[in-house]
């Protein structure tokens, strides 16, 4: 063959739909940068840091299927960690070029070296380093293969030494081959199944993003067992649209109603989800768990049945068997304190806060209404997941984009990145805290490079607003959580676009209409209320004690003001969850 190993590796990205590198060139990755150049079909995105560029690849794996990202040798590939992490417990496929030292050197302590094998081996379902020609096009082939069926990272290491010989021809297949097989429980367990559900009165169903393509035949379920349905977040942009039936979330970010809903039930559903917060879990009814992966059943719960299946397709199966419920006294009821719940929601937004305190609550129902029906927003873990959870509605065309499994910080700008270049025709909207858009801000400066329309809306709340909320809930004075923070409108203009800050609540529709008409991006920087709290479903004795002892301790400290303005901000929402 007369091309190199780069060359042809970049060919075959090409053909399993790859359109774009997210990545920082130099040294072992110059030959692979040089190949994607002369191709023309991928596009070489030079981001900051390579951590942003594995959260940006994750976020477009996540919208479009598959997605890459490269860091060269040593510290370049190391940089991409956090990021596949979060790709890979959220189960996006992505593919990681690890370039590497050269293969004479390796196991020499030379400059830069690292062991890839175990660098990557926790975050990734294929880690390997190909070392001659020959390997190359088979390792990659079966790297994407891994990416694609097992959703998750796969991690190829390319020595530069290896990218510039000459390609060789594979002996095995170079197709890339995407898979949909029917998977659903037996006829027994469906038969069992049945038998169950037509024999209890009061059922719930909770979905997760496992069921993101089962919408119109989880509605059907509800409707024939008169069931409400709640949901986790990933879930929620699914499930939530034309759905009469759904009762909200529960977890640490979600409502009263979806808690109560899953605990009052004879018979909780769990349908693709694998939500990790057992204590939210209720424990003195029947759980029934149906999943595609099997070896997650029973983790979470004590189960009665465990299945396994896609769940669009073990509905389908499941809905012929099943008998049309005519008491619905139960949904009904759970309908009616949803109402209420959202009822109580409202209290914020109507108060919107004062100057330099306005209320976050207020600033995403704001973003909700004005926003387009197929927006993609993503969220920085904390306290945007809370207001992200609770206020942006799914339309059935909107997306939103997270580190929901992993819970790192810094996701939302560099996902926004990822988001609108492989979807430039539509709103990328990134509610950034303002701990979150600090710890990787350079990255902002690829936002202007690329002049990708992207608007970030700063919660400058100007603290680590969840870990202080958790160090209260504990007991603890906060303590190290404030941030002392640039002014983000001045860092935007800096980088070339537009800055603006917003400290007062009659400001914030006008500046959040104006920014979404904005051909290019925009900062909006928000001055929220540093003392609102995210309230959980459920209030637990030892949480009110434990604020009880922090509020004490504060007060001892001379931080009397503090504590008057956390009371003086929340009381009223004590009535959620009360």
């Amino acid at each position: 063959m007369s091309k190199n190993v780069a060359e042809q590796l970049v060919d075959m990205l090409v053909e399993a739909g790859v359109k774009r590198i997210y990545a920082v060139t130099g040294d072992s990755l110059n030959y692979f940068n040089e190949a994607v150049r002369k191709n023309g079909k991928i596009r070489w995105i030079h981001v900051r840091n390579e951590e942003a560029g594995a959260f940006a690849a994750a976020a477009e794996a996540e919208l479009d299927g598959i997605a890459c990202c490269a860091g060269s040798c040593g510290p370049g590939h190391v940089h991409l960690i956090n990021g596949l992490y979060d790709a890979h417990r959220s189960h996006v496929p992505v593919i990681a070029i690890a370039s590497t030292i050269p293969t004479g050197e390796f196991g020499m302590d030379f400059f830069q070296e690292t062991n890839t094998i175990k660098l990557f081996d926790d975050c990734s379902f294929y880690n390997q380093v190909a070392t001659t020609p020959e390997q190359a096009p088979r390792m990659l082939q079966t790297a994407l293969q891994h990416a694609i069926h097992q959703k998750g990272v796969a991690v190829f290491g390319l020595p530069g030494d290896v990218s510039q010989m000459d390609a060789v021809e594979s002996v095995t297949s170079m197709q890339f081959f995407s898979n949909k097989p029917v998977i659903r429980p037996s006829e027994q367990e469906l038969g069992e199944l049945a038998l169950l559900l037509n024999s209890e009165k009061k059922i719930t169903l909770y979905c997760g993003i496992g069921a993101a393509e089962a919408h119109d035949e989880v509605v059907a379920l509800a409707s024939r067992l008169k069931a409400p349905v709640s949901f986790s977040f990933r879930g929620k942009m699914s499930i939530q649209p034309n759905n009469p039936y759904e009762v909200g979330m529960t977890g640490l970010l979600g409502q009263p109603s979806g808690y109560h809903a899953m605990h009052e039930a004879d018979v909780v559903l769990l349908l693709g989800t694998d939500f990790p917060y057992v204590n939210f879990m209720p424990v003195k009814n029947k759980i029934i768990q149906i999943d595609e992966r099997p070896e997650r059943l029973g983790r979470r719960a004590k189960l009665t049945m465990g299945l396994c299946g896609n769940i669009a397709d073990s509905l389908a199966a499941l809905l012929p068997l099943l008998e049309e419920k005519a008491d619905d006294s139960f949904l009904k009821s759970q309908l009616e304190f949803y109402g209420k719940v959202k009822e109580n929601q409202q209290v914020y937004i109507k108060d919107q806060g004062e100057e330099n305190k306005i209320q976050p609550e207020f600033v995403a129902d704001t973003l909700n209404r004005l926003a387009s029906t197929d927006a993609i927003f993503t969220v920085d873990t904390g306290m945007c997941c809370v207001w992200g959870a609770r206020f942006i509605d799914g339309t059935g065309k909107r997306k939103m984009l997270g580190s929901f499994n992993h819970g790192s910080m810094a996701n939302a700008m560099p996902m926004a990145i990822g988001a609108a270049l492989a979807h430039p025709e539509r709103q990328v909207i990134a509610l950034c805290g303002d701990g979150g858009l600090s710890m990787l801000l350079g990255d902002i400066a690829t936002i202007k490079q690329y002049n990708l329309p992207v608007k970030l809306i700063v919660f400058n709340n100007r603290a680590l607003g969840m870990v202080k909320l958790e160090m209260e809930v504990d007991g603890l004075p906060d303590n190290e959580t404030d941030m002392i923070n640039p002014d983000f409108a001045l860092v935007a203009q800096a980088m070339g676009f537009k800055g603006i800050t917003v400290s007062k609540p009659e400001d914030v529709e006008t500046a959040i209409a104006h920014a979404l008409i904005e051909d290019g991006p925009v900062l909006l920087n928000i001055m929220t209320n540093p003392n609102a709290l995210a309230m959980p479903p459920k209030i637990e004795w030892k949480q009110i004690k434990g604020m009880t002892e922090s509020m004490t301790k504060l007060m001892l400290g001379g931080k009397m003001s503090e504590v008057f303005d956390t009371i003086k901000s929340n009381y009223k929402h004590l009535g959620e969850v009360l």
